[in-house]
């Protein structure tokens, strides 16, 4: 079914495909890759790994993981994010220790995929992602402080970089900031119908390589780039040791969980970005088989990248050709551009990914929310944005549902429980049997154990009277704490001679009071369709 599916995606991705969407996604392809080369390369060594390590797996992700993927801007590649797993792998198992975990990786994403766990980002709220979305920005843009401004810091976070220029002091290089705010600024207003045709990123790119080649400018550049897609290093199943194996699951379940959470939360973002919505479990089955096939070429962990996948959409992508192109870019700077592509100033990439950063905020949410004054969805956006820049990915999603749903159980709390005497004589009846004393009990919200204690304290209130209906239309659930009140109210109260009775009941509520046993201890002959009919048949 999921074969079946992804054909009928491609077909229609693919439906008119013409020689102008090609250069689209090619020019796209090519941007993604100038930009994806020295982050590719800094991964791999931020990893523990090497540069290498970064550069296959970039080109790998690119191939396998883009035509396989949930949606045609989906982007594959290392990413900062895995850096302190992987590290600690590193110093504990060597580079086979990452090699074998990121294949058992790769084997749990690809049984998520199939077991259509790839809905779990529904329960992920939008401020949330928003605050993603955001703090994924910051940290691109504090992560490229370094590269624009020519300088130098240590840490392991982008916090912690920023927070070391105090003892390392901020020296810049005023050629680096040259580079880097002419990107920005060529970028900024490089005119719209030009951007259609061919993008700003990539012109900004190699006008900013021509002039610091030609200048001869004293700035960083990308260096070195690596010439084999088979190096020496890479996973040997015969070096493989159960031992070993048993040590890893942990790991291995890390960058699963890492990897599932980000990709689809890349997802979710670009497919708010373009519309288009991410196949979540067919993104899974991408992910898996990509890790799966990473480690024989000496590859680390992949997962979709915002900082590409943005950088693809901005730049026009049209198909998953994107992703491709955007390997046979950086294979290309690996074997035949690799004298020229080495001279690419850091400052002109950290340019591109500064506008990026800015770019790829939602600010048309961010506007709404404020405008809107929804203080539950800004409280969210801000803790999970923050969480992402001073914690990290998976701990900033956690957070943000979490907030999410102890928010939406505040406001469900919020019950309303009304009772209303029933007037006879405007029902035109006469009280010859003396029955004034009936009310009507209407509830409306869900009926659980936050506010079950509001129906109770309502239902005090009729110490006096002698029918009690309940009119339970507006309740759309209810839990095992709401339907043990109701039993024992009506326990008491049928005891001391009241009649109790139950109408306008859900279909969903009506099967928990079935199961409960409710129906068995009230009797069918409680429940009403309507107050109206209860009414009917009493007088």
């Amino acid at each position: 079914m999921l074969f079946t599916q992804y054909i009928k995606d491609l077909k229609t991705e693919f439906s008119g495909y013409n020689a102008g969407q090609l250069s689209k996604d090619l020019l796209a392809g090519l941007t993604v890759s100038a930009v994806a080369l020295p982050l590719a390369l800094a991964f791999g060594v931020s990893s523990g790994a090497d540069a290498a390590s970064g550069l296959i797996t970039a080109i790998i992700a690119g191939l396998v993981m883009s035509m396989l993927a949930g949606a045609f801007y989906q982007i594959s590649g290392p990413t900062g994010a895995m850096a302190a797993i992987l590290m600690s792998i590193v110093a504990k198992y060597q580079m086979q220790g990452v090699f074998l975990a990121t294949l058992m990786a790769g084997v749990l994403l690809l049984i998520a995929g199939l077991l259509h766990l790839g809905k779990l980002t529904s329960f992920i709220p939008a401020p949330v992602i928003t605050g993603f979305t955001s703090g994924i920005a910051i940290i691109i843009a504090l992560g490229q402080i370094d590269n624009f401004f020519g300088t130098t810091s240590e840490g392991s976070s982008a916090i912690a970089k920023l927070l070391s220029y105090r003892t390392l002091g901020f020296p810049i290089n005023p050629a680096a900031v040259a580079i880097g705010l002419f990107v920005v600024l060529f970028m900024a207003f490089f005119p719209k119908k030009w951007n259609s045709v061919v993008p700003a990123s990539l012109v900004g790119i190699i006008l900013a390589t021509a002039a610091s080649m030609v200048m001869g400018l004293h700035v960083e550049t990308v260096g070195e780039i690596p010439k084999t897609l088979l190096p020496e290093s890479r996973l040997s199943l015969a070096a493989i040791r159960w031992e070993q194996v048993e040590g890893l699951i942990g790991p291995a379940v890390s960058i699963a969980l890492l990897g599932m959470i980000e990709s689809l939360l890349c997802g979710a973002s670009a497919g708010r970005m373009t519309g288009k919505r991410l196949n979540s479990d067919q993104e899974l089955i991408a992910q898996g088989l990509g890790n799966m096939l990473v480690p024989f070429f000496g590859g680390i962990p992949a997962t979709a990248a915002i900082a590409r996948t943005s950088v693809a959409i901005k730049s026009g992508a049209q198909t998953r050709l994107t992703g491709v192109f955007h390997a046979v870019g950086l294979l290309l700077a690996m074997f035949v551009l690799g004298p020229v592509m080495s001279q690419i100033p850091l400052a002109a990439l950290a340019g591109v990914l500064m506008v990026t950063a800015w770019r790829m905020n939602e600010w048309s949410a961010i506007r709404f929310f404020f405008s809107h004054h929804f203080k539950g969805a800004l409280f969210k956006y801000f803790v999970t944005m923050l969480a992402t820049v001073l914690l990290d990915l998976t701990m900033a999603i956690l957070i943000g549902v979490s907030v999410g749903l102890v928010l939406f159980i505040c406001r469900s709390a919020n019950i309303e429980v009304t009772a209303e005497d029933v007037d006879l004589e405007r029902l035109g009846v006469s009280d010859s049997k003396g029955t004034y004393n009936w009310s009507v009990v209407y509830v409306t919200g869900p009926l659980f154990f936050v506010t079950a204690e509001a129906v109770q304290q309502k239902l005090e209130e009729l110490a006096e009277q002698e029918l009690i209906i309940f009119s339970l239309r507006g309740v759309s659930m209810v839990d095992i704490t709401a339907v043990n009140m109701l039993e024992e109210y009506y326990k008491t109260e049928t005891a001391k001679g009241k009649k109790i009775i139950f109408s306008s009941i859900q279909p969903s509520v009506m099967r928990m009071f079935e199961r409960f046993g409710l129906v068995d201890t009230v009797g069918q002959d409680a429940f009403y369709f309507s107050v109206d009919r209860v009414l009917k048949e009493l007088l």
